[in-house]
């Protein structure tokens, strides 16, 4: 009995460890939009609680040591949601959170779109849509041919889905029984300028993956305590690769960011900064 407590408290105490990486990576990635007066804030909140999840109990990985075999290899295939994404690394220690400072400013490493030749814990360069997946998928074949230890994991904006090149990757993963490969959709259902559903219909998305021998799992991607359990999950044992359509809300914790499609770009002046702030202190207080 006191063991099985123990264990929940564990739970509950990482859990509520996650929320609040999550809370300071939405902090960060609104400062740096604010001073650089450019960014994707809308999709950087929406992932914010995916990101916080991997990096803070999940992902294998050293960043003293960011090119170890062994690591966990994460790829950030929505690449303009930098903001989130620098966040999540520096927090995580791949370089000083100070850098965030330097967010999209002349000979920075923190440019708009992530770059492994700049930055410690950057897998791969993504920005434009439909790269990272593929990617993430070659990387997958890699450690099946050596019948190496490690998972890989790929964050995907749903609004990227409608590029060809993802679906061609999701094919193949599920042909080569890549078990060690995990995709997240963050599933906010906007993309620049409408609707996903009015660009070009997803539905039925669940479906779509499964009949490409994917196991297919629905969440919501901001429960931290959900997406805990379903990434940490064991993988690998029947050879079907995962994916998790984590259903999100864009601009999640600011009221007039939410669900609002001209906050794919955009920034927050001074007024709008402190108002965000203020919620998002109600919200981690509530």
């Amino acid at each position: 009995m006191g063991k099985a407590v123990a264990t929940e408290e564990f739970v509950d105490a990482r859990v509520a460890d996650i929320r609040r990486r999550a809370d300071w990576i939405r902090r960060q990635a609104l400062t740096m939009a604010h001073r650089a007066k450019q960014g994707h804030p809308g999709g950087d909140m929406s992932c914010a609680d995916i990101l916080a999840t991997l990096y803070s109990a999940v992902l294998r990985f050293d960043p003293a040591n960011p090119q170890d075999p062994a690591r966990d290899r994460f790829v950030m295939s929505k690449g303009h949601c930098t903001g989130a994404f620098y966040s999540a690394l520096a927090g995580a220690g791949y370089f000083p959170v100070a850098d965030l400072e330097t967010y999209l400013q002349p000979g920075s490493r923190l440019n708009g779109h992530p770059n492994r030749n700049y930055l410690p814990g950057v897998e791969t360069n993504t920005g434009p849509l439909g790269h990272g997946l593929p990617v993430a998928v070659g990387m997958a074949v890699a450690g099946q041919i050596d019948a190496a230890d490690f998972r890989v994991f790929a964050l995907t904006g749903d609004g990227e889905l409608q590029e060809g090149s993802m679906w061609e990757a999701a094919m193949f993963a599920g042909h080569r029984r890549l078990g060690k490969l995990t995709v997240i959709i963050d599933r906010n259902r906007l993309q620049q300028g409408a609707p996903t559903e009015d660009t070009n219909s997803l539905e039925p998305l669940a479906d779509k993956w499964a009949a490409f021998g994917w196991e297919v799992a629905d969440v919501d991607g901001h429960d931290p305590a959900a997406l805990l359990e379903l990434l940490s999950a064991p993988r690998g044992a029947d050879g079907k690769p995962l994916c998790i359509i984590a259903h999100t809300i864009k601009g999640r914790g600011v009221s007039y960011m939410e669900n609002q499609a001209g906050w794919h770009h955009g920034t927050p002046n001074d007024a709008q900064l402190a108002q965000a702030f203020a919620e998002l202190d109600a919200e981690l207080a509530a």
